[in-house]
Parts: C-alpha cells; structure tokens; sequence
C-alpha cells in the first residue's frame, strides 16, 4: 500500500539525515562550552585524567566507544579499568586479549589499561558484586593513575546487567567518601528501549534534552567515525554473533552518549 512504502521511505530519510548530522557535526559535544572536561567555569581547558570504568570486556566498544573516541580527539590522557574479564562461559584469557585490541581501536594506550580477574568480581548476572570491594579498587586506580575524570555507567547500567549497576553502585560509594572530593564523576544515561535502538535518529532526543537540563550537567558526544565502534566490537571475536553485530548497527550508543553528571554529598 501507499502509506507503507511513504512510511518506510519517511523512516530511511530520518535515519540518513540523522546520520549525516552525527558525521557532519562541527563539534562532537553538544553544548559545546568549555565547562565539560576543562578545569571550571571560565577556565582554560586543560589535559585531564580520565578513567573510564567497565564491568566486563566489550563494554568499552558497545556502549562507551563515543566518549572514548572524544576524549582521545581533545588530547585527553585516558585510562581504562575493566572489572572482570567477562569469564561466564570460560573465555576469560580470550576475551582480555580481545579487549586490548578493540582499545587500540578506541586510541586508547595499552598500558593504560587494566582488567582484572578478582574471585569476588566474576562476570555473571547471578554474581552480585561487592561494593565495598570496588570502591576501594576504584579509589586505589584513581590515587595511582592521579585520575581527575572519572566516568562509568549509571544506576541502570544500560541494560540492566547487575555487574554494570554494581560498579556504578562502587564509584558512587568512593564518591561518597572524602577522597572523592577532587573527582569529577559522569556517568552514561540508559535510554528507554524505544530510544536504544534507534540509532543516529536519537540525536534529537539526546541534543534536546541536553539544552532543556540545569546547568551544566549533561553533554551529548558524537561519534563523527561510528565504523571505529564496529571495528572495535568486531575485535571481540568470541562475542561476535549475529545479534551484537546487528546490536551495534542500531544502538544509539554508536554514535552518541548522553554523559550525565554524577551529584554526591560527601559525610
């Protein structure tokens, strides 16, 4: 019928501009005001430390790879601290020789790199993780990297996985404490399921309400080379099935992430 086939087209015409303005954008932060990753307001912005922190090994490319790439492009001297090596189905050493190529991809160091196999941190939805335990990890990768930036998942954790909320759980309990004072913590917002597989076209939700938040709170990243993400995941060789594949094509995180900042009141 007629309205299928205007439908179908109205819907490719949104992707492709969508698209074209994540690729085309002249400045991959939306606001771009040099309060976000600059030294205050006002200030000139200056190199920081940056630490991302993940639950388990592909995390980094399917959900992260935006702020990866952004930090990198503006200079930023980036870390990575994987909490597990992601072990469930008994593919742990595989799955961390993947992780160090697809982070080469997201133009991060090598050793600035960290994955972890720690008893009490095993991948797993019916593994909860101790709290306590990865706020003392993250406070010690923060005081030895000297790590000023610090970024994670939020409290959903993008799809629910406990792990990722666990670790956003850990970094907010180091926040908590006094020692996270001189830390500046964001964290990535989940979207709804409607929103997290519309690819490019979530920009304009994204950019929306990244104008209407108070203050300067929250910041849209663009991911002006969306292949990098594909890349990256494809390195996961182990985790590269059918579905993640098609995951990664129409996931919004490929080519935007919504950075939201973390609020915390020291005792």
């Amino acid at each position: 019928m007629p309205w299928i086939l205007i439908t179908i087209m109205a819907v490719i015409s949104l992707w492709v501009i969508s698209l074209l303005r994540v690729l085309l954008a002249s400045t991959p932060c939306v606001p771009s005001t040099p309060t976000f990753l600059s030294a205050g307001l006002g200030a000139a912005k200056k190199r920081r430390n940056a630490l991302l922190v993940v639950a388990h090994p592909d995390d980094e490319s399917m959900f992260f790879a935006p702020t990866l790439l952004y930090l990198a492009l503006e200079g930023h001297n980036v870390h990575v601290l994987c909490m597990s090596t992601g072990n469930a189905d008994g593919k742990g050493n595989i799955r961390k020789e993947e992780f160090y190529r697809a982070c080469a991809i997201l133009k991060v160091p090598l050793q600035q790199i960290q994955i972890l196999d720690h008893p009490k941190l095993q991948d797993g939805f019916d593994k909860p993780w101790d709290i306590q335990l990865l706020a003392t990890i993250v406070k010690e990768e923060i005081t030895m990297r000297a790590i000023d930036l610090v970024i994670t998942f939020d409290n959903y954790g993008v799809s629910g996985h406990p792990n990722h909320r666990d670790v956003h759980r850990g970094l907010c309990m180091f926040l908590c404490d006094n020692s996270g004072r001189n830390v500046e913590a964001w964290e990535l917002a989940s979207t709804s399921i409607f929103r997290k597989y519309t690819g490019p076209v979530d920009i304009w939700i994204s950019i929306f309400c990244s104008h209407s938040y108070p203050g300067s709170r929250i910041y849209c990243l663009l991911n002006n080379c969306p292949s990098k993400s594909y890349h990256a995941m494809a390195e996961h060789s182990s985790q590269w099935v059918w579905f993640r594949k098609l995951f990664v094509v129409f996931s919004t995180y490929t080519y935007i992430n919504t950075l939201r900042k973390i609020n915390f009141s020291p005792p």
